[in-house]
């Protein structure tokens, strides 16, 4: 008895997990260590070094290579409207007289004609808005450059609260023309972005409804 009611909560609790909200699938790894330098041969005493080909004498600290750090200012504003609306309507009447009846006695009938109407109306309005937002900066890390030059960066940060804890994750495809002289980059130039925002900790755990409730929303028919 006991092993089925096992087998039975564990049906439950995987028919319920199928309805919960996927995961963001961000890039891994989160971060990658930098390819080591080649050692570079003793100097020559002039300003250019042949063996220094890490990072050019005149241009700025932009990242390029894996292993570099990029800061992402997250700028995220989406909203969305729908409103539809439908009428309809249906009228239509008929009459009947039975002349025929007359030579029955007491047909009274004649005198009472026969009728009948019919009428149908249908009306349905929707309105359906959202509005979310995102800000905020994070530091990625260049995980791979891509054939073309682009850059594939992926982070996350974390922070520890008492008892709970936030982690935001981030991932992409950045373009280094799109980078500025302060090494930063606006979110809605990145390609494929990939952002999620989660907590843990007895506080989300709090607003999330239980396996068992969801499964019931699930079957509910009402």
């Amino acid at each position: 008895m006991v092993n089925a009611f096992i087998k039975y909560a564990a049906l439950l609790a995987l028919l319920a997990g199928c309805t919960t909200v996927p995961p963001v699938n961000v890039h891994q790894p989160m971060t990658a260590r930098p390819v080591p330098a080649a050692e570079a041969p003793g100097g020559n005493g002039a300003i250019y070094q042949a063996g220094y080909t890490n990072r050019p004498l005149f241009e700025d600290r932009r990242a390029r290579n894996v292993g570099d750090t990029l800061i992402i200012a997250i700028n995220e504003k989406i909203s969305a409207s729908k409103k539809s609306s439908s009428t309809a309507s249906r009228k239509g009447s008929d009459s009947l007289s039975v002349p025929i009846l007359g030579a029955l006695s007491g047909a009274n009938i004649l005198k009472t004609p026969l009728s009948g109407s019919s009428e149908n109306t249908f009306e349905g309005k929707g309105d359906s808005a959202s509005n979310n937002a995102f800000t905020g900066t994070i530091a990625v890390t260049v995980i791979e450059v891509l054939p073309n030059g682009n850059l594939l960066v992926s982070g996350e940060k974390q922070i520890g609260i008492n008892q709970g804890g936030e982690f935001v994750r981030f991932s992409g495809v950045v373009n280094p023309n799109t980078i500025s002289t302060a090494n930063t980059v606006s979110s809605t130039q990145v390609a494929d972005a990939r952002m999620e925002y989660k907590g843990t900790g007895y506080i989300d755990e709090a607003q999330t409804m239980g396996w068992l409730a969801r499964f019931f929303m699930s079957v509910a028919p009402f």
